[in-house]
């Protein structure tokens, strides 16, 4: 009896793994993604601007801070369902969605789970809602790998607090209302809620970029700003706060470089069946299909890695080692597909009008940011052997 084709972007049917209410999710991404992001980004890309114009339709549909509670303005959603936001919007473009994972992953979710109930009133709603967007200073200009190596501080002053210190390569620095601004303190690492219109509060975007030219990135400086008490996250001190945050933004990033690699995916299978080398089609050559298997054999390991990554979370049993592992693998495994894909191009994907080459570019940011590819590894290594070998 012959089989049914396979749907070649998932062999292994991993939708089939899905509920009911997760298929919904992403399937009203995917049309959001087909029908308003793939026909401008590539413009938006080589424009270097990030497509602001979307955002109310990105909250409308609940993407931003889809796993808080519907009591504070957000979607209630899963985790999976998180991850598949982020996989399809990525298949859109990498910066597109940055810009939602630091809304609901760096901004967003330390307010829910370390702010007061003032200010999970005063901003999560209007975050869902796109009318607060947030950004999250952590990053430093000579800190990279090494957050512990923070030189902001923020020190007392009757009741408020004061801040000085710099911030580097801070995704949605220029459009934010609000930065999530980590200082150091007398008494450990906190976060700070500062308003960017805060005197003393600057943000300059990052130009010249080559990689996540859809996004907005920037360096924040604070020089004697001040924020009364209310603007501190109450309830975490230390690195285990942004590390927290970085880890929830982490599961997203795994999740998100197989839309890049299914976007790349598609478009050479598209390419090599419409391109006529030597009287037969591209992909009539054996070369050829090596390669497309290999592109599908990885892509496949990748959501298989992945969803079993989100039912980890959902259940309350997932360890950050783990994270480290997806976010390692399938941002490489993204990476060298679009690369390759690129390849199997030849001239024609060098330019924006294929996606591959767009996707290549982001993915060299995508695999150096929220940790490295070293750092991802030293921290499996150093669960395998109980030895920090940082």
């Amino acid at each position: 009896m012959p089989h049914a084709p396979l749907n070649p972007l998932d062999l292994y049917d991993v939708r089939a793994l899905l509920s009911d209410e997760e298929r919904m999710v992403q399937d009203s991404v995917a049309r959001f993604v087909d029908d308003k992001v793939l026909p401008i980004i590539g413009d938006c890309f080589d424009q270097a601007r990030f497509p602001t114009e979307l955002i109310a339709e990105i909250a409308s549909l609940g993407l931003l801070g889809a796993t808080i509670p519907e009591e504070y303005g957000g979607a209630g959603m899963n985790q999976v369902s998180y991850g598949l936001i982020c996989q399809e919007m990525e298949r859109g473009d990498s910066g597109l969605r940055s810009f939602a994972s630091v809304q609901s992953s760096l901004v967003m979710y330390p307010i829910f789970a370390f702010g007061s109930e003032e200010q999970k009133r005063e901003y999560l709603p209007k975050m869902a809602q796109g009318e607060v967007i947030g950004c999250f200073g952590l990053t430093e200009p000579h800190g990279g790998s090494d957050p512990a190596n923070m030189k902001t501080v923020a020190k007392q002053d009757g009741g408020d607090w004061v801040i000085n210190g710099s911030k580097m390569w801070i995704t949605n620095g220029n459009l934010a209302q609000v930065a999530l601004v980590w200082a150091k303190t007398d008494d450990g690492i906190r976060g700070f809620l500062v308003p960017t219109n805060s005197k003393g509060f600057a943000a300059q975007e990052v130009h010249k970029k080559m990689s996540l030219r859809a996004s907005v990135t920037s360096a924040l400086f604070l020089d004697d700003v001040r924020v009364p008490a209310s603007a501190m996250l109450p309830n975490v001190k230390g690195l285990r706060g942004p590390l927290s945050c970085l880890d929830s933004a982490r599961f997203g990033i795994s999740w998100g470089p197989i839309g890049a690699a299914q976007a790349c995916l598609k478009e050479v299978l598209d390419y090599t069946q419409e391109r006529v080398l030597f009287n037969r089609k591209l992909a009539a050559n054996q070369a050829i299909q090596l390669r497309l298997a290999d592109i599908a054999r990885r892509i496949t390991t990748a959501q298989l890695l992945a969803l079993q990554l989100g039912r980890l979370k959902d259940a309350g049993k997932l360890h950050p080692s783990q994270i480290s592992l997806a976010k390692w693998n399938n941002v490489r495994m993204a990476l060298d597909i679009a690369r390759e894909c690129r390849d199997i191009l030849g001239g024609a994907g060098i330019t924006t009008e294929h996606a591959a080459i767009r996707h290549a570019l982001n993915l060299e940011s995508v695999v150096t940011y929220e940790g490295t590819q070293t750092v991802h590894q030293l921290v499996v290594g150093r669960e395998l052997t109980g030895i920090n070998a940082f």
